[in-house]
């Protein structure tokens, strides 16, 4: 993970979201609803893999083909490079293709 204050590495399991593997480790990262619909947790892809956001209530084909993703309910399904705090750029996004941002 690509912090504000440096780079940690988290194992998380293959059924855990990023963000519940991130608490564990120690890192709070923000977040509001733990659903997947309020954006505060986004963070965006560094590079490839694959992240299952199936337990997302909003989540669009464009946020994945921009790298971005929901830490709260992202699963990973490979290994993963994630620049957190990505919540304004990610309203912005989606602002830009006029998908629903909230808090924006």
């Amino acid at each position: 993970m690509l912090l504000p204050d440096g780079e940690r590495s988290i194992e998380v399991s293959r059924d855990g979201h990023i963000w519940d593997g991130a608490f564990a480790a120690g890192i709070v990262l923000p977040a509001l609803c733990h659903q997947g619909r309020c954006l505060t947790c986004a963070g965006r892809l560094e590079g490839s893999g694959e992240v299952d956001q199936s337990d997302s209530v909003t989540y669009f084909p464009e946020d994945r083909e921009a790298g971005f993703v929901l830490l709260c309910t992202g699963k990973p399904r490979s290994a993963l490079r994630i620049r957190t705090h990505q919540a304004n750029e990610m309203r912005q996004f989606r602002r830009q293709k006029k998908l629903p941002a909230p808090y924006s």
